[in-house]
């Protein structure tokens, strides 16, 4: 007994008491490294990407499941590691630790009594750690996730003191405030956590978008923001139903901007510049209904530096300057633009280079003059005495001086003039400075600072690159004198083999065309100058080639002309030249292929409204669409750019009701100095302009007539000049008779002047419009159809008219009453001749009309002319 009580344990059952323990202990350190943990954590507990394998390194998830807490990648790719809070089944990030400080797998984070640290590789200072608590006897009870998404350190009183919401990055998530002075920093890039240049920050007024520290756009300039009071603002909320800056504790909204959803909601600054919510699901992440600002072209970078954004897509530098990867660069190699090391640069000579009177600066809105009533040289000047000064802006009216400062993004171009004309600071290095020579000698040459117009420097540079191609040719041909036949049909194919064009679309071989089109056996379109093929290239991508079909001179006039033309401009609306191939007599030209075909298959199929229905949202998507190409074409581009041929035929549809003009083998290009010109008919018969009829000079509104056709056949989902369907009541004569021929435009003009606008409506869409939405068509058709070009409107104003902008154009009956002669001859043509193909169609035109000037003149000589010809009119 006494042995018993008294008696030492055995060294067997003391290694089995120390087993047990050292299990346990075991034990609780793998629940605490390995599982997910959905409770707050303890201190003294370590996280890694490696200890937390299984669950891609997440560690803590909040109790709803929603969000989690990890150290892990954002890219599988890379070996680059954050620690972050994650959003479940979207794994989007919604906060980051050290997105500037990327660590290995084996990085470790830290729990402890004293705080929360991320250390790397052993190293004895961490990477990133929370801020030092204000009281030294603060001690760290626990680590939680909440379901809002927000990652708290509690105290053993449950009391905060540290929250990842008062530390925000590039997101904020519902519930969560911004407080005045902080910010919401973009990413560099898409897919990326480090920071970029771009801002949200919310001030006691507003909230301001900035890039490199200067406003680029205000919240409050939201069209659906609301200003509810003066209050001064003290944060920012993002909730279920909008973003709401909010005042007097949160007492007064200050200014609001409702967003609805069904899903869970985040805000995120953008990397390019905007700042959007996002729907947060499985299905990953969405833009939802806000998305700021609204014109893209008010976003700094949008287009790279110096680069020029019109209306919503970007285009070519400016005249002057050339595109590199660092942005637009002048195109004199001499002369550079400031740069962060230039005010340790001596520099020879400072000239500037005028941008165009349509040209403005983002920073110009937000930013004060830094003179004011001063002429041009003395802007300059302040200019020129300032190191870090890029450019000038200055107002000829106020004499107010702008100075573009440290950073210069992109270019606004505005549809009509500027008050502002902008100046581009550029430099030339001193002797020492300058790039010596093969022999060591340091050349500079001199700057002579004249405007020179932007033309002159274009026919300049086209002179020297003919008398390079000149000198090359007669090299490679031993200086033998070639003679040229008078005939143009003596022209040589072969010359086109060697064709390459620097800087535009690359030119592919022969064979290339033949394997990615499996020889050309999957025909999708034909046109008057060539068939158009579906093909793929060898890295997989879908490409339509055109094979030209148009032989002699005027073939080959096509062919450069597409190549010239659609190789230099680039818009969402305009189809994209990847490439071309000149092989002995044959032209191809490599497109980016559009699975939807062209406009004509879409709205009239095999024939007239014969294909598949085109609901009206879709009609009326394409019609902007369209117009939008043709704006930029029109005011977009350095010239001047007139389609000639504009038609469903030309008018290419993607996924996603993306629209793009194509064909640009009839194209006019004008020069800055250039308003119209004089040439032969050129076209498509119906969608003439009368222009073209009656020798008239050929400017920019002949698009327009032919835009307003097309947009009627929009409208009535059949071809403008088709068969009329039999009429039991209410016809009209001139609209044709119950079995004769209609011509649409003149019962477009008819229905209009009755205001009865869906009696024009595709019948297949009954019920399914609204009469205001075929009225704005139909008017906006009408005025862009007038027989005076003058009083047609721009395409620029067009897209203002569909989009809301301006008012709806009244059409001018006088200028339309030539509409009546064409359809009272059309439906006579159509009965007299319904057996006679040609005439029936009447597709005669006269090759020469006298220039004639009232539209009351001009009907009564069509008049008279079609009575003896049986002359329709435009097609």
């Amino acid at each position: 007994m006494a042995v018993g009580m008294g008696a030492s344990p055995s060294p067997s059952s003391s290694l089995s008491f120390f087993f047990i323990i050292s299990i346990l202990l075991l034990s609780c350190t793998l629940s605490l490294s390995g599982p997910l943990a959905f409770h707050p954590i303890p201190p003294n507990f370590t996280a890694s990407f490696n200890g937390f394998i299984d669950t891609s390194g997440a560690f803590l998830s909040s109790p709803n499941s929603t969000f989690r807490a990890a150290v892990t990648n954002v890219k599988t790719e890379e070996r680059l590691y954050y620690f972050v809070v994650i959003h479940t089944l979207s794994h989007t990030v919604v906060w980051a630790a050290n997105r500037n400080n990327p660590v290995s797998d084996s990085a470790q984070l830290r729990l402890s009594r004293r705080g929360l640290a991320l250390y790397d590789n052993d190293s004895p200072k961490p990477i990133w750690s929370v801020p030092p608590f204000s009281s030294p006897n603060v001690s760290v009870s626990s680590l939680e996730l909440r379901d809002s998404g927000n990652l708290v350190l509690l105290d053993s009183s449950n009391n905060s003191l540290w929250e990842s919401f008062d530390y925000p990055t590039d997101t904020m998530v519902v519930g969560q405030r911004l407080l005045v002075g902080k910010s919401l920093v973009s990413s560099v890039k898409e897919g990326e956590l480090s920071e970029g240049d771009y801002e949200f920050t919310v001030t006691e007024n507003d909230a301001v978008f900035l890039w490199n520290k200067m406003v680029y756009w205000k919240l409050s300039m939201y069209n659906g923001a609301f200003r509810d009071t003066n209050a001064r603002v003290e944060y920012a909320e993002l909730r279920s139903n909008g973003i709401f800056l909010l005042g007097s504790n949160g007492t007064e909204i200050a200014i609001q901007v409702i967003v609805k959803s069904p899903d869970f909601v985040i805000l995120k600054q953008g990397s390019g510049g905007a700042l959007s919510t996002m729907r947060l699901n499985g299905a990953g992440s969405e833009v939802s209904g806000f998305n700021a600002p609204g014109d893209t072209c008010r976003i700094p970078l949008i287009c790279g530096r110096l680069g020029v954004c019109y209306s919503g897509s970007c285009s070519s530098c400016p005249p002057g300057f050339q595109t590199a990867d660092e942005g637009c660069v002048p195109v004199n190699g001499k002369l550079s633009m400031p740069s962060s090391s230039s005010c340790n640069t001596t520099v020879a000579a400072i000239s500037y280079l005028k941008l165009g009177s349509d040209m403005d600066y983002f920073a110009n809105d937000f930013t004060e003059p830094a003179a004011f009533n001063v002429n041009l040289s003395t802007c300059e000047d302040l200019c020129s005495r300032n190191c870090s000064c890029l450019g000038i802006f200055h107002s000829q009216t106020s004499g107010s001086c702008y100075m573009v400062g440290d950073y210069v993004g992109s270019i606004i171009k505005k549809s009509g003039r500027n008050d502002r004309f902008g100046y581009i600071k550029l430099m030339m290095m001193a002797m020492d400075q300058a790039p010596e020579d093969e022999n060591g000698r340091r050349s500079i040459p001199v700057v002579v600072l004249v405007s020179i117009p932007s033309s002159v420097v274009v026919l300049f540079a086209l002179v020297v690159a003919c008398g390079i191609v000149w000198f090359r040719r007669r090299k490679v041909t031993g200086k033998t004198k070639r003679k040229r036949r008078n005939s143009s049909s003596s022209y040589s194919y072969g010359e086109l083999e060697d064709v390459s064009i620097p800087g535009l679309p690359v030119r592919f071989d022969y064979e290339e065309l033949v394997d990615a089109t499996e020889n050309f056996g999957t025909q999708v379109g034909s046109g008057g100058f060539g068939t158009v093929y579906k093909g793929t290239l060898s890295d997989g991508t879908l490409v339509a080639v055109k094979k030209i079909s148009s032989l002699g001179v005027q073939g080959r006039k096509e062919f450069c002309t597409e190549i010239a033309i659609i190789g230099k401009i680039h818009h969402l609306n305009l189809v994209r030249l990847k490439g071309f191939c000149a092989h002995r007599e044959s032209r191809f030209l490599v497109y980016e292929y559009m699975n939807r075909s062209s406009l004509d298959r879409a709205l009239f199929g095999n024939g007239n409204g014969g294909g598949p229905l085109l609901e009206w949202r879709e009609r009326f998507e394409i019609a902007i669409g369209t117009a939008r190409g043709l704006a930029y074409l029109h005011s977009g581009c350095e010239h001047k750019i007139i389609h000639c041929d504009v038609k469903p035929e030309n008018i290419l549809l993607h996924d996603n009701l993306l629209v793009k003009i194509s064909d640009f083998g009839l194209s006019k290009l004008l020069s800055p100095e250039q308003s119209s010109w004089f040439t032969t008919m050129r076209g498509t018969r119906g969608y003439l302009a009368p222009e073209w009829l009656t020798n008239s000079a050929i400017t920019e509104k002949t698009d327009v007539y032919s835009y307003g056709m097309v947009l009627l056949e929009l409208v009535r989902g059949k071809k403008n000049c088709s068969l009329q369907t039999p009429i039991h009541s209410g016809g009209s004569a001139a609209n044709g008779s119950s079995n004769g021929e209609d011509y649409f435009p003149l019962r477009a003009l008819e229905m209009h002047e009755q205001g009865r606008y869906l009696e024009l409506v595709d019948p297949r869409l009954a019920g399914q419009v609204q009469t205001q939405e075929v009225e704005k068509l139909v008017r906006v058709a009408l005025c862009c159809v007038h027989e005076d070009p003058m009083l047609r409107p721009t395409m620029t104003n067009v897209v203002a008219m569909l989009e809301g902008g301006l008012p709806l154009g009244d059409p001018q009956v006088e200028s339309l009453n030539f509409l009546r002669f064409y359809g009272r001859r059309f439906t006579e043509a159509s009965v007299v001749e319904g057996d006679n193909e040609q005439q029936n169609v009447g597709y005669l035109y006269p090759q020469a009309m006298p220039n004639v000037g009232s539209s009351a003149t001009t009907s009564s000589y069509y008049s008279s002319y079609m009575s003896s010809q049986q002359l329709s009119g435009p097609r």
